[in-house]
């Protein structure tokens, strides 16, 4: 397949086809994440401070080969590499091949696999694997959202909040902050808060186990867009603070401005409530 009709079919809607390959992809890389994960390995420190593992890069290769290979000349850009070139601005892959390094490092399982097509601002297609959990979460516009599991394949479907129940707040396993706790003050519903490490957050909420995820601390591209597709898909939304969808771009800052992953998008009417 070459990328202008790669461009052409993306103008419209991502096939089941390449869906399909998009999680070929990841579970491969997911491969070489457990390999290394099951090893007595070993980590370093990028320039701005954040773990590496040889994990992270293992996976890498293992997703622009993957990439490259079925979707030739299509811009990817990844946490740990670029592609050589001027990417286009109309459609990229944004690529994190190990999100939640934190939580592999502390063994806890809840680490990813994240891959997303973009195109004009927003995801095409989305798949994320969490490959000690045995999950896979993948979606694509036009198509639909799923998980498979062991038991089995079953669409993403979001639960709708009901006033006054106790909301279902969901937050950062590694990146809790002062902010968070500041607005979980401010609520004016009962809720209960839980915490998931990486993507997996996005996914709960696409799940119908979780209602809302605020996110008061710094994202880049590649944490978000996969799972942001899944949650859309699944009937959710994500939001900045100001009410905009959440977008992504070469010509953009790689970090998010911060946001509100919800089920409902009137919930974001507790950004202002809680900030305010």
């Amino acid at each position: 397949m070459d990328s202008l009709t790669l461009a052409d079919r993306c103008a419209m809607k991502v096939t089941g086809e390449q869906l399909k390959v998009l999680c070929a992809i990841a579970e491969a890389a997911g491969r070489e994440v457990m390999a290394v994960y099951a090893s007595d390995f070993e980590s370093w420190h990028k320039d701005d401070a954040s773990p590496l593992t040889e994990a992270d890069l293992r996976a890498d290769a293992v997703i622009r080969n993957g990439l490259e290979a079925a979707f030739p000349n299509v811009f990817i850009l990844s946490e740990e590499s670029v592609s050589t070139g001027q990417g286009a601005a109309e459609i990229f892959f944004l690529v994190d091949p190990l999100d939640g390094t934190k939580e592999f490092l502390r063994r806890n399982d809840e680490f990813t696999v994240n891959i997303a097509l973009v195109q004009r601002g927003g995801v095409m297609a989305g798949v994320v694997f969490a490959p000690a959990l045995g999950k896979l979460f993948y979606a694509a516009r036009g198509i639909g959202a799923w998980v498979s599991d062991l038991h089995g394949v079953r669409r993403l479907k979001v639960a709708k909040y009901s006033e006054g129940a106790p909301l279902r707040v969901i937050g950062s396993r590694s990146h809790g902050s002062g902010a968070l706790t500041d607005w979980l003050a401010r609520l004016p519903y009962p809720h209960e808060l839980v915490v998931a490490g990486s993507s997996l957050k996005f996914c709960r909420i696409a799940e119908g186990v979780a209602d809302i995820y605020p996110r008061f601390g710094a994202t880049s591209q590649w944490d978000t867009a996969a799972a942001q597709c899944v949650l859309e898909v699944a009937g959710g939304a994500v939001l900045d603070l100001s009410g905009e969808r959440l977008c992504y771009g070469l010509e953009r800052p790689v970090i998010n401005p911060e946001f509100v992953a919800m089920s409902d998008s009137r919930l974001i009417l507790l950004s202002s409530v809680t900030r305010g």
